[in-house]
């Protein structure tokens, strides 16, 4: 589910007279809550929509959104073309600069590292692209009493480790060749790629060390490339391998997540 489609089924459980007051819990203006499904419309979009359109793609009525559209419109947050259709005006493209200024795919990353070690009950590391191919960067240990030990600053295989597969199925074609140049093309490593890219997460079973067993997941920015990966280890009679297994499932939402929060669109964060 888009969050644009979230928070408008969230918004369809609360009572339209609230709208100017705060909403429960967290105190907030429920009205600014409605008024951004227009602009997460328009963003998920990417595109100038008509009054029409975009009132349907934020579950509005167009007379409804009209007067969220001349406030925001007053802010610079959204303009009108020359055909009248609205989209994300300057003061949206300077927030977006600043956003860009401050991108930092690691520090945004931390937080979600350490909430996937806790709901899955294994390590979870962070990889980035380095000189030498995948690196582990930063690595949370699992909550349990049972710690696969690895460094920071590890170099991942490309042929052997779930984290190395991940960047040899999703990362810059070119930069992969540049490493793997020594190694002869292999039929059935391109084989396992292949389905890599089609289930969104890669698997290493007992493979670099007997017993201990890895996955991974891509990590995409605005572009849509992949900037870094998210990777779960821990022992091989506890770890749940199956890449449509329910670890897999969390693994790839937490990825997915932390693609939107990088920029991707919905469409990039799923590979």
């Amino acid at each position: 589910m888009q969050l644009s489609q979230y928070l408008m089924h969230q918004h369809k459980q609360k009572p339209e007279a609230d709208e100017d007051g705060p909403s429960r819990g967290q105190r907030g203006i429920q009205s600014i809550e409605v008024g951004g499904r227009l602009l997460l419309a328009l963003a998920d979009r990417g595109r100038a929509l008509a009054l029409k359109d975009l009132a349907a793609e934020a579950g509005m009525a167009p007379g409804k959104a009209h007067p969220y559209l001349v406030s925001f419109g007053k802010l610079g947050l959204v303009e009108q073309d020359a055909t009248g259709r609205y989209g994300l005006g300057p003061l949206a493209m300077q927030l977006g600069l600043i956003s860009l200024q401050q991108y930092d795919p690691v520090r945004l990353a931390e937080p979600v590292l350490v909430d996937l070690a806790q709901a899955t009950g294994h390590s979870a590391a962070i990889a980035l692209w380095g000189n030498h191919g995948p690196t582990i960067v930063r690595i949370e240990e699992a909550p349990s009493a049972v710690h696969v030990r690895m460094r920071p600053g590890t170099v991942a295989s490309l042929r052997h480790t779930a984290t190395g597969k991940a960047f040899a199925a999703f990362h810059e074609r070119q930069k992969v060749r540049e490493v793997m140049q020594a190694q002869a093309p292999d039929a059935a490593l391109e084989a396992e790629l292949a389905e890599i890219r089609a289930g969104g997460v890669s698997v290493s079973v007992d493979g670099l060390l007997h017993g201990i067993s890895a996955m991974s997941a891509p990590v995409f920015d605005q572009r849509g490339q992949m900037v870094l990966a998210l990777t779960l280890i821990g022992p091989t009679p506890s770890f749940d391998a199956d890449p449509a297994g329910a670890l897999a499932q969390t693994l790839r939402a937490y990825a997915q997540l932390l693609s939107r929060r990088l920029g991707a669109s919905p469409a990039q964060a799923t590979g």
